[in-house]
């Protein structure tokens, strides 16, 4: 319990970076696939395209969860003057 709110601290500030970059690497990946599918089979092109924007709209759902569980972890955090005083108190 004694490191809980660093870890926490440490979850809350590198998991939503971690997430974002995650994402934008996979939605390149997929535009580079569809765009490269698009360009060999143009007759499919309507096709790749509905199931590309379909796979970036499940990509950015993951993020906008990654942001959710920022905000939770956030909230669960002591205030500074409250964490100043804890620390303090430890020393």
């Amino acid at each position: 319990m004694e490191n809980y709110f660093g870890h926490l601290a440490l979850a809350a500030g590198l998991g939503l970076p971690i997430a974002v970059v995650g994402a934008g690497i996979g939605q390149g990946l997929a535009v580079y696939g569809a765009v490269q599918g698009m360009a060999r089979q143009p007759e499919a092109a309507s096709t790749i395209q509905t199931a590309m924007i379909i796979g970036l709209a499940l990509i950015e759902s993951l993020v906008i969860y990654a942001l959710l569980m920022f905000f939770i972890l956030q909230g669960k955090l002591p205030g500074v003057t409250e964490a100043l005083a804890k620390m303090a108190s430890h020393s």
